[in-house]
């Protein structure tokens, strides 16, 4: 009776563990696909992906620009407040 709890209890955290991650990567899917969309008025959208010809530096100075511009551009926008009722 306890290696059937063990096992199952084994095979619900698997099943979290598997929905978690195919939800980050259905995410990620469509981070990758709006980075990639023509330019638009979003900001990340209109940052160019890296070219496949660049050097590994070169690549990773332009992911570090987009992951840049990407923070400064959130910090500029305004939190929302909450209303106090």
């Amino acid at each position: 009776m306890r290696v059937v709890f063990g096992v199952l209890s084994l095979l619900i955290a698997l099943a979290v563990v598997g929905l978690l991650a195919k939800k980050q990567m259905s995410s990620l899917s469509v981070a990758l696909t709006r980075a990639q969309a023509p330019a638009t008025a979003d900001p990340v959208a209109s940052v160019p992906a890296p070219l496949p010809a660049a050097t590994p530096q070169a690549q990773s100075q332009q992911i570090q620009q987009q992951v840049r511009q990407t923070v400064e551009g959130t910090l500029q926008q305004a939190r929302p407040m909450p209303d106090d009722n």
